[in-house]
């Protein structure tokens, strides 16, 4: 579970409670909400196919909930697969593939245990980390999409609101209810874009340069392995994708 994500929805919603404080209730309407969230999921089915507007839990999923890979256990990790490799030959890196969790390195150490050419191996694995990055932009599109439709949403309710308002100018009981409905719509789509959607799309889109990051990494690790290098070598190739306050890090524990 990502505790920022969640840290920064509990405190966003907090202190928009709290300084509104007592007087909550003026600002709940149903259906200022059904106009916002409706319109705004509407239109979203408009953008999208089917599919991928469906596929928007999974996409949700990976900005709360997506254990992120520790970069220092991965280098680690194919090292150490470098050690047994120079040691025993690279087939003796088959009887390590249970071990591995993470399918894109699985399939990358078994194209190099099965003697892929080294060129043809990096094609397979850098085509496959491009269409991760092309599945990774989508999601991100579509929460830019729900960020960019729900303030909209909240004008057309706002709208709305000041119709309904200026049609019952000669009834003052319906002004009031008319002008909370104008207001409270452009609340409700300025809170979702930039409290929840905005920054689901910079999590998301954090995510995906942190994934791409080690999968960049691990394609180098196999293709040193591969190639006999020393392993003091392919940790010092594997090192350069971190910082130099990271590599002392790993150096220490």
């Amino acid at each position: 579970m990502d505790i920022a994500t969640i840290m920064g929805l509990i405190f966003g919603v907090g202190f928009v409670l709290f300084g509104i404080g007592t007087g909550i209730g003026l600002f709940i309407s149903p259906q200022s909400a059904l106009i916002v969230v409706g319109g705004t999921v509407a239109a979203v089915f408009v953008s999208y196919p089917l599919k991928d507007v469906l596929g928007l839990l999974g996409v949700v999923r990976n900005a709360f909930f997506t254990k992120e890979e520790a970069v220092h256990d991965v280098i680690a990790l194919l090292v150490r697969f470098a050690e047994r490799a120079r040691r025993e030959g690279i087939l003796a890196l088959e009887k390590e593939m249970e071990q591995v969790k993470d399918v894109f390195l699985k399939n990358g150490i078994q194209l190099a245990v099965d003697g892929t050419e080294p060129e043809l191996l990096r094609d397979i694995m850098e085509t496959e980390l491009r269409y991760l990055e092309e599945r990774h932009k989508k999601g991100k599109s579509i929460m830019e999409t729900f960020a960019l439709l729900a303030p909209a949403w909240g004008m057309i309710g706002t709208l709305i609101g000041l119709i309904m308002m200026l049609a019952e100018l000669d009834n003052p009981d319906a002004v009031g209810p008319g002008m909370s409905l104008a207001l409270i719509t452009t609340l409700y789509g300025s809170l979702m874009a930039n409290l929840l959607f905005t920054p689901m799309a910079g999590k998301l889109d954090t995510k995906s340069k942190q994934e791409v990051q080690i999968r960049e990494l691990m394609i180098m690790g196999i293709l040193s392995i591969q190639s006999g290098d020393n392993p003091r070598i392919v940790e010092q190739k594997l090192n350069s994708f971190i910082a130099p306050k990271m590599r002392r890090m790993r150096e220490e524990r």
